[in-house]
């Protein structure tokens, strides 16, 4: 199937309801839809809150329900609270997505160009060929072990924590193509690297002021105050894994998302840009391959037609079109736990679908 009938199937993105205010400066509340599987709904939280520590979901720090553009449900674990900031882990992908976006509005940069790397440009070398879209779909064809456990190789521990710490994008750009470009589907965070420092060179910042340059553009408009985000020795914003926010203020990064790049009449990321993000990637037939994917969004976590940031430990920011809904949740989960968190999920969307 073509990217563009694709596209025409995607479901509709919802405006902001008439008279309900922006939440730039302060989230309007409002009261969940009458309907709503309430008994089955506080299920659900008892299931995550009851305790620390639940057999199910291990540690649940946060859960914010926005619909119809106003908070309507709250909550946070003994100890946390909506002042404080959350670890993103790999949410910042879709942060990153968000920025190259903006550049792509601001003409200074191609998603389906070959992609700004200095080290694949040598005579004949293949890699030249990877562009930005593929690097975006992770579909590159690079090398790469993404594992999470620390008695395991790993390349992704190796790059945060270890040798490749200091220049993230340049470790991630030194391995060699295991695949033909575009051909192979693989999760890497070491792609999203190279795509922050590809952003970074096509407009000319780094560090501070590619910092800068993300509150500018992003953050400060849509009443972002919290955000953290976390940069190498090189300057390379660390985009496949560190951006610090309030769950709030990644509530609000979800509205934006949900309301096509568009805040309070104000166009944040060029048309069609949250499109490219829910369109899905081409992945080969393999039972690992357990979610669909986008451009740096994850697909389907809150049924059909939804799309999701999602984070190592269970951190997620969802949106679900048909509902005019935004969830965030912040924890502590275990890869082993993870099938049973996604399911909850889904399951407290589910309290809310049933109402329609």
């Amino acid at each position: 199937m073509s990217e563009t009938l694709m596209r025409a199937r995607l479901p509709a993105l919802p405006p902001q309801p008439a008279g309900v205010p922006w939440p730039t400066r302060a989230w309007p509340e409002g009261e969940a839809p009458q309907g709503l599987a309430k008994t089955r709904f506080s299920a659900l939280l008892d299931e995550a809150f009851a305790a620390k520590s639940t057999p199910r979901l291990g540690e649940t720090h946060a859960l914010l329900i926005v619909q119809g553009g106003k908070i309507v449900h709250e909550q946070y674990g003994e100890g946390f609270g909506p002042d404080q900031t959350y670890p993103s882990w790999s949410k910042a992908k879709s942060i990153t997505h968000a920025l190259v976006g903006i550049a792509t509005g601001d003409g200074k940069i191609d998603a389906m160009a070959p992609a700004d790397v200095p080290e694949w440009q040598g005579p004949g070398d293949p890699r030249r060929a990877i562009t930005l879209d593929q690097l975006l779909r992770m579909s590159s064809g690079l090398q790469w072990l993404e594992e999470y456990l620390p008695d395991q190789p790993s390349d992704v521990i190796a790059m945060l924590f270890g040798e490749g710490q200091a220049d993230v994008a340049g470790f991630a750009a030194g391995f060699p193509l295991a695949h033909e470009p575009g051909g192979y589907w693989y999760y890497s965070s070491g792609t999203t690297n190279i795509v922050a420092r590809a952003l970074g060179r096509a407009i000319g910042k780094q560090g501070a002021e590619f910092e800068a340059f993300m509150r500018e553009r992003l953050f400060e408009p849509i009443g972002m105050g919290s955000p953290i985000p976390k940069f190498d020795a090189a300057g390379t914003f660390i985009g496949s894994s560190f951006c610090f926010a309030t769950a709030r203020d990644f509530a609000r990064f979800g509205l934006l998302y949900l309301r096509d790049g568009v805040w309070d009449g104000r166009r944040i990321l060029p048309p069609g840009w949250v499109d490219y993000a829910r369109t899905p990637t081409w992945q080969q037939d393999d039972p690992s391959i357990d979610s669909r994917y986008g451009a740096h969004w994850w697909l389907d976590l809150g049924g059909p037609g939804s799309f999701s940031a999602n984070g190592y430990d269970g951190q997620y920011t969802l949106c679900v079109p048909d509902l005019d809904m935004v969830l965030v949740r912040h924890g502590a989960t275990p890869l082993g736990l993870k099938d049973e968190l996604r399911a909850w999920v889904g399951e407290v969307v589910g309290c809310f679908r049933e109402v329609q």
